[in-house]
Parts: C-alpha cells; sequence; structure tokens
C-alpha cells in the first residue's frame, strides 16, 4: 500500500515537473499549438483545394463560380479541341507519352544505381563512407533551380566539346532530361532502400552463412527478397518524382520532348482556365496514389520487420 502511494506521488512530481517544463502542453499553449498546425496545414491546401474546386466550374475563367460541370473533364478525355477547349487532348497526350518514357527510364536506371548505393553504404565498411553518404544528401538539399541550371551548363560544355572533337552537333533531348532526372532520384531511392536494410534483422543474413550460403546466394536468397518492399517504395517514389518534375525538365528539354509539365506551364502562359485545373487535379490524384502505395509498401515492411 505504501509502495503504491509512493508511486502515484512520484507520477503525479513527475506530471507537474513536465508542465513547469513544458507549459505549452496544456492550457493556452496547447490551443496555440493546435491553432499553428491548423494555419499551417490551411496555408498548404487551401490553394490546391481551390485549384480542385475551380476544375468543375462552368465557366471559361476562374476569376468567379458559375456552377458546377464536368465537361473540362470530357473535353480532356474525349479529345475535344477549339471552341471552350484550349487546347488539342492529341497535343497533351503526347506529353503525358513523353512523361511516362522518362519517368519509366529515369526510375530503372535510378532504382538500380540507388539500391547499390543503399546497399555499399549499409553493408559496406571502407574510406570515405561518411562523404559519400553526405554527397547523397546533396540532391535532396540542393533547391531545383539550381540543379536545373548547374545540368544546363554541363550539358553545354559536354556538347560543345563533342561538336569540337567530332564535328558532330548534339542536342538536349530524352537522353539529357533522363539524366537529370537520375541524378536526385539516386538520392531518394537510396535513402528509402537503406531504411528497409537498416530495419532487417542481421540474423537472417548471418544465419545464412552459417549454413553454408555464400555472399551470392545470402543476396539472392535472403536479404534482396527482403529488399524488395523497399526497392519498390524507392521506385514509386522515384517515378513520382519524375513524373511531376517541372523545373530540371525546363532546362534540360529539347525540341520534342515537351513533358506534361512543361505543357500545362506552356498553356499558363496565356490564361488560368478550368481546363488546366482539371489536367492539374488529375496529376494531383495520380501522385498522391503513388505516393500513398509507396508508403503503404514502406509501412508494411516496417510492420514484417
Amino acid at each position: 500500500m505504501a509502495n503504491s502511494v509512493i508511486n502515484r506521488s512520484t507520477l503525479a512530481l513527475e506530471r507537474a515537473g513536465i508542465r513547469r517544463r513544458y507549459p505549452a502542453t496544456t492550457g493556452i499553449g496547447k490551443t496555440g499549438f493546435w491553432f499553428i498546425s491548423l494555419a499551417g496545414y490551411f496555408f498548404l491546401w487551401a490553394p490546391i483545394v481551390l485549384l480542385v474546386v475551380f476544375s468543375f466550374n462552368d465557366a471559361r475563367t476562374v476569376n468567379s463560380w458559375h456552377g458546377f460541370t464536368f465537361k473540362w473533364y470530357e473535353n480532356i478525355l474525349t479529345g475535344a479541341a477549339g471552341g471552350e477547349a484550349s487546347f488539342a487532348t492529341d497535343l497533351m497526350l503526347s506529353s503525358l507519352g513523353n512523361s511516362l518514357f522518362v519517368g519509366f527510364a529515369a526510375t530503372f536506371i535510378s532504382t538500380l544505381l540507388g539500391t547499390m548505393v543503399a546497399l555499399s553504404l549499409a553493408r559496406g565498411n571502407y574510406p570515405g563512407k561518411r562523404y559519400i553518404e553526405g554527397l547523397l544528401l546533396l540532391p535532396v538539399i540542393i533547391p531545383e533551380i539550381t540543379q536545373g541550371v548547374s545540368l544546363a551548363m554541363f550539358f553545354k560544355i559536354v556538347f560543345d566539346f563533342i561538336e569540337q572533337s567530332s564535328g558532330t552537333r548534339a542536342l538536349p533531348g530524352f537522353g539529357t532530361i533522363i539524366i537529370g532526372h537520375v541524378v536526385f532520384n539516386i538520392s531518394y531511392v537510396a535513402v528509402v532502400v537503406r531504411a528497409r536494410l537498416a530495419d532487417m534483422n542481421p540474423r537472417l543474413e548471418e544465419a545464412a552463412n552459417d549454413l553454408g550460403a555464400n555472399g551470392w546466394q545470402t543476396f539472392w536468397r535472403i536479404t534482396f527478397p527482403l529488399m524488395i518492399p523497399g526497392i519498390l517504395a524507392g521506385a514509386l517514389l522515384a517515378f513520382t518524382l519524375s513524373l511531376d518534375d517541372f523545373v530540371v525538365t525546363f532546362f534540360l528539354s529539347g525540341i520534342g520532348t515537351t513533358t506534361l509539365p512543361v505543357f500545362v506551364y506552356g498553356l499558363l502562359k496565356v490564361s488560368v482556365t478550368p481546363d488546366i485545373n482539371a489536367i492539374s487535379t488529375l496529376m494531383l490524384i495520380i501522385s498522391t496514389v503513388l505516393i500513398g502505395i509507396s508508403l503503404l509498401l514502406q509501412n508494411r515492411s516496417l510492420g514484417r520487420s
């Protein structure tokens, strides 16, 4: 009985000490945190909500609401052009095809290279490992505009050298865009796959070695199957980032390589119309679904671990 009273008194004193040290967790402070969080989410999501809402606006402008309609989505799906449609759906589908081609190619390459980088960082022990870890985060930290300008300058120097040495004129195109997307996607894939490797039980690999499996057998039968959820999550994340990228693509694109974000930007130079909002809404839905699947795979892999 005495021990119970002492424990309750100790718990009450600890709670009182926490409240004195962190007064914002109770009362007015707690309300302030709630208000700040709500204001932050409103600031982030209000423009996106308005974009989605005005994609159903029955008017050519987005200045005022004139009623609810699906006609802008019908124009996109039926290939309407002219009249109220501000673009031909064939051009939009061509841009979408370019985005998918670049996305799949960049995702495949960045997933392959990012997985190898993650393996080397998680399992390797060699000089300079910390520096490689730091360099891995640079594409995540550096602003996209800086990446786009630096890559454009790099390819300009390379193309000038090729022209001077061989007389062949090289131009930006799908190759430059894919390389640019691989540059920043490798980091995201490596971070996701390395997190998966860090959560794996190392005793499984040790048990395989104790049972006579060599390095390759252990990798293909134990390590790789356990890595698959992380690899898929990283690939989906890389594909989403590649599909939505505008800045790097804008600086590295050439003739006939217009992707969907660049196509939408060209439409915005004229005016903002509900059909542009409809395209953006569809892109938002696709990106959200892909990111959700990626997070689901990561959570399921963590749960199994």
